[in-house]
């Protein structure tokens, strides 16, 4: 029986209007998705850029306990890591609602949600999230014996973002194509970035 193909029959014009189309609301899923990923984003690199300030902060969150005689997360993930997850997640957040509710013509268009009816902590809870999925990756990466520093893939490139979102899905729906879209292309960045680092001599791997 032969099968039928998608667009098989179709004038090329209304082929090239549909293509045209489709391809249309992929990028605009994509911008919808990473506007909304920006909050988790940001806090998942804060850690990072704040690894030098603070040093009362630089205490692990696990305290220094151990499990099965491994650590609970590892010395790296902090206090300070955390608080700067959740300040910065918070005020990209605030600047998102600021811009959507101050020119809904320019930036309503790249929501999928109502900024007007979010809690005003909605960036903290995110950038918490994001922290938070890394930490449960980092406690069960130490429970199969991989240590700090060590390959994890798929985990260590979408944890934060299932925590961010997760944390995200108890204020406001996040469609499940945003899902999607988000871990593919969150883990198609992350190494991305990483061989860019690897490249750039500021990385010793590139993933």
């Amino acid at each position: 029986m032969r099968q039928l193909r998608p667009l098989a029959g179709w004038p090329k014009r209304h082929k090239k209007e549909y293509l045209n189309q489709k391809s249309y609301n992929m990028l605009i899923l994509l911008l919808k998705s990473l506007w909304f990923f920006l909050p988790i984003g940001v806090a998942n690199m804060a850690p990072v850029l704040v690894k030098n300030w603070f040093p009362f902060l630089g205490r692990p969150i696990d305290g220094g306990r151990r499990l099965g005689g491994q650590p609970l997360f590892g010395s790296h993930k902090t206090w300070r890591g955390l608080l700067a997850a959740v300040v910065c997640g918070e005020i990209i957040f605030l600047l998102q609602r600021y811009l959507v509710l101050r020119f809904p013509d320019s930036f309503a268009s790249l929501t999928f949600t109502d900024y007007a009816k979010l809690s005003l902590w909605s960036g903290a809870l995110m950038g918490g999230g994001a922290i938070l999925g890394d930490l449960i990756k980092s406690f069960f990466k130490r429970r199969v014996g991989k240590t700090s520093g060590s390959r994890w893939i798929p985990f260590d490139q979408i944890d934060y973002i299932i925590g961010g979102l997760a944390a995200a899905s108890i204020i406001t729906r996040v469609p499940g194509e945003v899902w999607a879209t988000l871990l593919i292309t969150g883990f198609l960045l992350h190494i991305l970035t990483n061989h860019i680092g690897f490249w750039l001599g500021m990385r010793e791997d590139k993933f």
